[in-house]
């Protein structure tokens, strides 16, 4: 089993940033990949950006260039740097750990870009 703890949601204004941090324990296996979905009201979850333990990263078109994700392997902990925010950013952002076809969830970060 892997938990995972989500920190770094809030309400910010269109333009600003904010800074989501998930950190991972458990019984992790050293190839996996972390990741941030996102669901907004009324909408299916999505893919935010993800990044695998050789460090390959992939972003929806919707956050390129804005947003940034990286981890700390050692410490097992993801990072999605957001900038530039936009009221359609608004949603509660899920972090999520793929290894051994298991996919893991935390339990959410709600981020609100007011306009």
């Amino acid at each position: 089993q892997v938990q995972l703890v989500e920190s770094g949601g809030g309400l910010v204004e269109a333009g600003g940033s904010l800074r989501l941090s998930c950190a991972a324990s458990g019984s992790i296996v050293s190839i996996n990949a972390m990741g941030w979905y996102r669901q907004a009201p009324g909408k299916q979850r999505e893919l935010v950006a993800r990044i695998t333990s050789r460090g390959s990263t992939n972003y929806d078109d919707s956050v390129k260039g804005r947003f940034t994700i990286s981890r700390d392997s050692p410490k097992n902990t993801v990072y999605l740097q957001m900038n530039s925010l936009k009221p359609e950013d608004t949603a509660v952002y899920y972090c999520n750990h793929l290894q051994l076809g298991m996919n893991y969830w935390g339990k959410g970060t709600l981020v609100t870009v007011s306009s």
